[in-house]
């Protein structure tokens, strides 16, 4: 890497640039769950994307099939208009993940980001419920664009927006006030007393695992309680499975073992499997009140990105060994966690089966722990209200040993900062 190769990114690039401030060196290839500079030093991805790549990088089945297309002049665009891509990944959508789930949500072609998919959720609800208010939880992500970013609690990411954010209540997501306070008992409460100021609310929404608010993972019960409440108050039930979804939490969408009905699910990152643009809203039938082009946009539904999602659902969802896998290779990953918060007083592991990660405090020491970490080959980031999470995200397909080579690098890496943080104290 040279100067006069990174100095055009400073020199031309906007300062919104982020990931590159951390991992400042130029890549130049990709495959499964490792990354290449152009120095020819290859990096363990922990990841992925943001979860964009639950696949790893360049799997060659979906690569094959997206050349075929290419090769053979298949539609690259095609706005919301028939195509045979997209009524492949239909029908494989279809087969693979609703019917099996006993799920009948129509999909919803949106703008290629996930923050789009956000939008029209809300849209859409307050549509059907002829409401406004929206009920969002603390620490929540939902994207950057105006109406998801209502609902994003995080303040420097609201600060972006330059006028008052709006339309939203926010509520204390589970564990937001502490392991002793039942934050569902205070939102029926508040909810119950037409007194308390909240608007009856147009819907509820939520990611069951908060992705970029510290890996806060709700439990079965406080889930399923948000969602006799919306039934209660007749709101709708929002479950943002951008980041948590495609397999992140262990299965397919990271509620399936709660006994819930969300209304509306927005779907983007690994939902093309290949890290191409593609976002989706999924619509309980009876919602789907939209009239034609009343949601629209000019990149609605990408058709190089309905190949490889075809191809994913049918070589990792057509029966339960890639499951298994996942299952498997969570338990090497909480074990490498344990043993970093065993060597800090306090640590906490969170969230959800691959989509994990250890609290130790402190933005700072989160910090140095993943700086040491990417000198030494690996990709990885801090997530929470103060960056004080240490995160995995790796590829849910990174081979055993490539996944306990990145552990020891992060586990080593955690060790040095301490002990030099130790020294330096004394």
């Amino acid at each position: 890497m040279t100067a006069s190769t990174i100095s055009v990114f400073k020199r031309r690039e906007s300062e919104a640039r982020s990931y590159c401030r951390s991992f400042d060196t130029v890549f130049t290839k990709a495959s499964g769950s490792e990354m290449t500079d152009a120095e020819g030093r290859t990096y363990i991805d922990f990841l992925a994307g943001c979860s964009s790549l639950n696949y790893g990088h360049n799997d060659p089945d979906m690569k094959a099939a997206l050349i075929e297309h290419i090769s053979n002049d298949g539609v690259a665009h095609g706005l919301d208009m028939h195509t045979e891509a997209k009524q492949a990944f239909l029908e494989t959508f279809e087969s693979t993940v609703l019917k099996p789930r006993g799920m009948d949500h129509k999909v919803m072609m949106v703008g290629p980001t996930g923050t789009n998919a956000v939008e029209a959720a809300l849209k859409l609800a307050r549509k059907v419920t002829g409401r406004s208010n929206v009920i969002a939880f603390t620490n929540g992500f939902h994207g950057m664009t105006m109406g998801a970013l209502a609902a994003t609690g995080n303040a420097g990411k609201r600060s972006g927006g330059g006028m008052d954010l709006h339309g939203v209540t926010r509520m204390p997501f589970e564990g937001a006030f502490g392991p002793d306070v039942d934050t569902l008992a205070i939102i029926e409460q508040m909810l119950d007393n037409p007194s308390s100021g909240i608007d009856a609310p147009a819907a509820f929404l939520l990611e069951p695992v908060q992705g970029e608010g510290g890996l806060n993972a709700a439990s079965k019960e406080w889930i399923e309680g948000i969602g006799r409440l919306a039934k209660k108050h007749g709101a709708l039930l929002i479950l943002d499975d951008i980041q948590a979804g495609i397999g992140r939490c262990g299965t397919f969408f990271s509620f399936e073992e709660m006994d819930v009905q969300p209304d509306l699910i927005p779907l983007a990152k690994s939902l093309s499997g290949f890290g191409l643009p593609f976002a989706a809203l999924l619509i309980r039938p009876q919602h789907d009140i939209w009239t034609p082009a009343e949601h629209n946009g000019t990149f609605r539904g990408n058709t190089h990105a309905f190949v490889t999602a075809r191809v994913a659902l049918e070589k990792f969802w057509t029966g339960d060994t890639f499951q298994q896998d996942i299952a498997r290779r969570a338990a090497i990953v909480e074990k490498g966690l344990q043993a970093i918060a065993d060597m800090i007083p306090g640590a906490t592991l969170k969230g959800r089966s691959m989509m994990r990660g250890v609290d130790v405090g402190s933005g700072e020491l989160a910090g140095e722990i993943c700086a040491l970490a990417f000198e030494r080959g690996l990709i990885i980031e801090t997530s929470g209200a103060n960056d004080e999470v240490v995160k995995i995200l790796a590829p849910l397909t990174t081979p055993d040993e490539t996944l306990q080579r990145g552990l020891d690098i992060l586990i080593a890496a955690a060790r040095d900062v301490l002990s030099t943080t130790k020294m330096a104290a004394e």
